[in-house]
C-alpha cells in the first residue's frame, strides 16, 4: 500500500511542472482589419500563439468604423471589453477625453521594453496627451502618388532612377496633367476617388497643410482662404477633365490598373493589389508609387497609424498578469513589423524602417519619408475615421469637386456644420 501511496505521489509531482509550464494567460483581441491587412495580422497572431505557449490570443475582427467604435464604447461601459484592440490614431482626441482608453504607465512601458525613440515621433505624439500615453503605434498609413512609368516616359516625365520628374508645384504638376493627356494613351491624366467623403479628406487635407493651413485654429474652422484653395485645385481637376467625376472606389483604381489613368492617389493599402497583379502578370506595365508632390509649398501628407490600446473599464478593469501580456504582444508585434509593411504601411517602429529589409522593399522604401512630414487629423473629437468631418467632406467636399457646389460656398457650409458641432 505504502508503494503504491509513494508512486501515485510520484507521478502527481511529475504531472505539475508541465501543467504549470503550459499555463496560458489568455487575452481576448479585438480589429477591423480586412483584406489583406487582415490576412497579415492573423498571420502574426498564428506566429505569436505559436511562439509564446504561456500566452493565447484569441481574436475577433469586427466591422470597420462606426460598428467597431460603438461596440468598443458600449462594452467598456459594462466590462465586456477586450484585453486589446486596434485603433486608428485620429479617433484617439474623441476616445481619452471620454475614457475609453486606459493609459499606460511609464513603468508599465518600460518593463515591455516599449520606449518613446524607437517610433515615428509624430505618431507617438498623437498617441499621447497631457504627459500620458494611451495607446501604442504601429505603422503609418498614408495617400501616395501611383503611377504608370510605361505613360510618364513617353509624356517625358520620368527620370533615369524611375521616379517621376517635373511634378512639384501647382503648375508643373498641371502641366504635366496636360502632356499626359496630349499622349493620347490615357483617359485619364489622374484617377481619383471622386464620389467618397473619406478618400477626398485625404486629398483636400493633404493640400491644405501644404500651404501651413490649418483645419481647426482655436474655435474657427477653415481659417483664411487655404481651404478654398485646396478645393478649388481639387475641382479644377475634374473639371478640366483630368480626373473622373463622381466615380467609385474600385472604378477609381480599376482606371489605373487598367492603363486607363496615368495616375492614382489612394492609400499605401493598395500596394499589395498593384504588387499582386503585376506578380501575375495582370497589370500590362511598370508601375511606382512616390510620397505626394509638394503642389502648394511644403511637403505635407495626410497620415493616420493603426495603434495599439488597452480599453478602459470601470467595471472590470484589466488584470496586471493580463496587462503584461497585452504590453507582451504590443512589443513583439512592433518587433516583427516588416511583415506588416507587405501590406504597404510604414512601420512605425523605427528599428524596422531603418533595417536592411525594410530599405530593400519597394515602393515602401521610396516612399517611407513622407513620415517625417506626415499631418495627422487635427486634434478634436470633429476629426477622425468616421467622424464629423468625414461626413462634412462628404456633404460639402465632394459636391464642390464634382461641380455641383461653388468650392467657397462649400467650405462656408462646411464651417457653418462642424461650427454647430465645436
Amino acid at each position: 500500500m505504502k508503494k503504491l501511496l509513494k508512486l501515485v505521489l510520484a507521478g502527481a509531482l511529475a504531472v505539475l511542472p508541465s501543467a504549470t509550464a503550459f499555463a496560458q494567460t489568455d487575452i481576448t483581441w479585438w480589429d477591423f482589419l480586412s483584406g489583406g491587412d487582415g490576412v497579415r495580422m492573423k498571420a502574426l497572431i498564428k506566429e505569436f500563439n505559436e511562439t509564446h505557449p504561456d500566452i493565447r490570443i484569441n481574436a475577433t475582427t469586427l466591422e470597420w468604423g462606426v460598428p467597431f467604435y460603438t461596440k468598443v464604447q458600449t462594452s467598456t461601459a459594462v466590462g465586456q471589453q477586450p484585453d486589446i484592440m486596434t485603433y486608428h490614431l485620429s479617433r484617439f482626441p474623441l476616445a481619452i477625453p471620454s475614457g475609453i482608453l486606459r493609459p499606460l504607465a511609464p513603468e508599465e512601458l518600460a518593463e515591455a521594453g516599449i520606449k518613446k525613440e524607437n517610433y515615428v515621433e509624430a505618431s507617438w505624439n498623437s498617441a499621447s496627451a497631457d504627459g500620458k500615453v494611451y495607446g501604442i503605434p504601429f505603422d503609418v498609413h498614408a495617400i501616395v502618388l501611383y503611377y504608370n512609368k510605361n505613360i510618364l516616359k513617353e509624356a517625358g516625365l520620368l527620370g533615369d532612377d524611375g521616379l517621376p520628374k517635373g511634378l512639384d508645384g501647382l503648375d508643373n504638376f498641371n502641366a504635366a496633367l496636360d502632356k499626359i493627356k496630349a499622349t493620347g494613351k490615357v483617359q485619364y491624366p489622374l484617377s481619383l476617388h471622386t464620389d467618397e467623403g473619406g478618400s477626398m479628406w485625404r486629398v483636400f487635407y493633404t493640400l491644405l497643410s501644404q500651404q501651413g493651413g490649418k483645419f481647426i485654429d482655436g474655435d474657427e474652422i477653415l481659417p483664411g482662404d487655404a481651404g478654398v484653395k485646396a478645393l478649388t485645385t481639387m475641382a479644377n481637376w475634374v473639371s478640366s477633365g483630368y480626373s473622373p467625376q463622381l466615380i467609385s472606389y474600385e472604378a477609381s483604381i480599376a482606371l489605373f490598373t487598367s492603363g486607363k489613368a496615368a495616375m492614382h492617389i489612394n492609400g499605401v493599402w493598395e500596394v499589395p493589389t498593384m504588387t499582386d497583379l503585376a506578380k501575375n502578370g495582370n497589370l500590362g506595365f511598370e508601375w511606382g508609387a512616390i510620397q505626394i508632390p509638394v503642389l502648394m509649398g511644403q511637403p505635407a501628407t495626410w497620415a493616420d497609424s493603426h495603434a495599439f490600446a488597452v480599453p478602459n473599464s470601470d467595471a472590470k478593469p484589466i488584470t496586471p498578469e493580463k496587462l503584461k501580456a497585452v504590453l507582451q504582444i504590443i512589443a513583439w508585434m512592433n518587433e516583427h513589423s516588416l511583415s506588416w509593411a507587405d501590406a504597404g504601411h510604414i512601420p512605425a517602429f523605427r528599428p524596422v524602417t531603418e533595417s536592411a529589409e525594410f530599405k530593400a522593399m519597394q515602393p515602401n522604401a521610396t516612399y517611407a519619408k513622407l513620415a517625417d512630414t506626415a499631418v495627422f487629423d487635427p486634434v478634436s473629437p470633429l476629426a477622425g475615421v468616421a467622424g464629423p468631418i468625414y461626413e462634412a467632406t462628404q456633404n460639402f467636399i465632394v459636391p464642390a469637386l464634382n461641380g455641383q457646389l461653388d468650392p467657397e460656398e462649400a467650405i462656408e457650409q462646411m464651417r457653418e456644420e462642424l461650427k454647430g458641432q465645436m
